[in-house]
């Protein structure tokens, strides 16, 4: 799987490229600054990007609004971003055409190996990876909101999980429930959040954008 890495403090750079490495993917591109970023994002023809928020020459948002412009370019680019806390703004801009393939962890997530290269790869499938203390803060924020305050803690706690980019049967495994009642609790969701089925929607996506106001 070709990635491109984009961080700018080498020592991490260097131990995110061995990690990767040695589960098997192929970094086709390791830079430190958003304009190289951009455009290996669009030469090197990456499967997913990884990719720090705040990097040169701006330490702002460089490599998110890289990532976006990628993303414009190359439609259903998957990128996974890392940064150090919790902004809200920048989830909800990566998660704002609703096309999936998209993740935020901080930083700390990379450490535990397992859940890093996992939300590597359902990035890569086109899936989400979103931290679980992002979506406890947006939780929290729209907790009287309508139609969110609406759910059940229950489908709450389903929507969550959902929004970490579990799927039913995780989510059951993780609830102590059987996959069949997970079916149940997000067509529920689906229904008190005005989310209609449909052939070319990821509902999934769409049920986390109605929290984060996107």
């Amino acid at each position: 799987m070709r990635v491109v890495l984009a961080e700018d403090l080498a020592l991490l750079r260097d131990g995110l490229v061995r990690l990767l490495e040695a589960h098997g993917f192929e970094i086709v591109a390791a830079v430190d600054n958003g304009p190289e970023l951009l455009r290996a994002l669009t030469e090197k023809n990456p499967e997913v990007a990884v990719v720090d928020v705040r990097l040169p020459p701006t330490f702002t948002d460089e490599g998110l609004q890289a990532a976006l412009e990628a993303r414009r370019r190359v439609p259903g680019l998957p990128v996974l971003v890392l940064s150090q806390y919790v902004e809200q703004l920048y989830a909800r801009e990566l998660l704002a055409d609703g096309s999936g393939g998209v993740g935020y962890l901080l930083k700390d997530r990379v450490f535990d190996t397992a859940q890093f290269v996992e939300a590597v790869r359902r990035v890569a499938a086109g899936g989400t990876a979103m931290d679980p203390e992002v979506i406890a803060k947006l939780l929290t924020r729209n907790s009287e909101t309508v139609p969110l305050g609406r759910l059940t803690p229950r489908e709450r706690e389903v929507l969550e999980l959902m929004a970490e980019g579990r799927s039913n049967a995780a989510i059951a495994k993780k609830l102590f429930v059987s996959e069949g009642a997970v079916s149940k609790h997000t067509t529920s969701i689906f229904g008190k959040l005005g989310i209609v089925a449909s052939d070319d929607d990821n509902r999934r996506v769409l049920a986390v954008l109605a929290y984060l106001g996107a």
